[in-house]
């Protein structure tokens, strides 16, 4: 991996001293690298004549900001999961980790009126979309604190310019349709990042939406994450083409190596561009993920733990990464270590009030059917049971 490093200053200084701006500490004798350029492993192409440029470059803030990001959701993720062991988290609960490149890549190409909508593992995209660790665990565990006070759960989380994640399977394809048709009714630039899995890419409400946005020109990313396994099959089995980024037909698509936070990020942007002038655009990338479907998949049936250790020692998003900004100067493991500690302090701070937190009362069930409450009654357990419509804002101010 060539790496070429800029350094804050010109010259034969710039080798000794960093810019004082740039620096971290008071330790004149470190020369910090203020950003680096790294090489990417090449995109594969669909219907384009050019791609995402296969140099990308990182500055020293936004290496540390994506670093946090991907350590702070795999932290979050390993809390869940042992939320779930101990059965405080009921139901479902789908895990990101070993997919964090993807999500911190794609959201660090993000601009503020660009949205994202996906399926249900997104624990991870709701974190990056604004929500804290509390806000997520407090969720998973049906606790007040959580982002939808408890009622949504591991699937159902928002935040702004992210329309959640979604339990029908491939249901957010055209939903993510729709946002983008929204985009364009605005006039505001904004795209969408219709997410969805190599599991549902077979989906026949997938190519409705591919055609459809097409025809309209919608500003829509059709994101592919194949993390090889749709539940226990593997894309071989379930697809018979496993070549994600060139089922649009005449849509253009991008492959990417979804492992590479940076690649993520260039191909993003990329792609960003190109739906904003041309039209509907496929994007796969290539990923995979550590635990099973689900908490109640082990996920050791239809694949070895061999091969799982393998990718987690050679492929690793996180880990990468950071072998490539210590390398390239712009961190040094010093920091790395503060980073890491600072984020287990936040996420086991979060898991205490997951565990510790109240739950909503009786009376905020019915709150929040409707985001304008035009309806003054709604219905409860039967046709006779009918209950004033409340809003949590009505709650608070009691």
């Amino acid at each position: 991996m060539m790496i070429r490093t800029i350094l804050g200053d010109m010259g034969a200084l710039a080798r000794t001293v960093n810019n004082s701006a740039q620096a971290v500490g008071t330790n004149c004798g470190r020369t910090y690298a203020t950003q680096a350029t790294f090489d990417i492993k090449p995109y594969r192409l669909h219907n384009l004549d050019s791609g995402p440029a296969e140099r990308g470059t990182v500055t020293r803030d936004e290496a540390i900001e994506m670093y946090r990001q991907m350590q702070t959701i795999r932290r979050m993720e390993t809390a869940a999961g042992n939320l779930y062991k101990e059965k405080i988290v009921r139901g479902f609960c789908h895990l990101y980790s070993g997919q964090e490149g993807c999500a911190v890549g794609m959201k660090a190409a993000m601009r503020a009126q660009d949205n994202i909508i996906s399926a249900y593992r997104v624990h991870g995209w709701t974190y990056l979309m604004g929500v804290s660790p509390a806000g997520v665990l407090c969720e998973l565990t049906g606790k007040q604190t959580g982002c939808a006070r408890g009622k949504g759960g591991s699937m159902h989380m928002y935040a702004p310019n992210f329309y959640g994640g979604n339990g029908i399977v491939g249901a957010q394809v055209p939903l993510g349709a729709g946002v983008a048709l929204a985009c364009k009714y605005k006039g505001n630039g904004g795209v969408c990042l219709s997410l969805y899995g190599d599991g549902a890419s077979n989906q026949g409400q997938v190519f409705e939406a591919y055609n459809m946005a097409y025809l309209m020109k919608l500003p829509c990313i059709f994101v592919c994450e194949n993390n090889g396994y749709g539940m226990g099959t593997s894309s071989s089995r379930s697809s018979c083409n496993t070549e994600y980024y060139k089922r649009g037909d005449v849509l253009p698509g991008i492959w990417v190596d979804g492992m590479d936070v940076i690649g993520v990020k260039n191909a993003t942007a990329f792609a960003i561009e190109y739906v904003n002038n041309h039209g509907p655009l496929v994007m796969e990338v290539f990923t995979y993920r550590y635990s099973g479907h689900s908490m109640s998949d082990p996920g050791t049936s239809y694949r070895t733990r061999d091969e799982v250790q393998e990718v987690r020692q050679t492929r690793d998003p996180i880990t990468q990464f950071k072998d490539k900004v210590v390398n390239a100067g712009l961190l040094t493991n010093d920091e790395i270590k503060k980073f890491d500690s600072d984020i287990k302090t936040e996420v086991d701070a979060a898991t205490k009030l997951a565990k510790s937190d109240k739950e909503i009362p009786l009376d905020e069930l019915y709150t929040d059917v409707y985001g304008k409450n035009l309806v003054p009654l709604i219905r409860g357990l039967s046709p006779n049971q009918m209950h004033p419509h409340k809003t949590l804002n009505h709650l608070r101010a009691k």
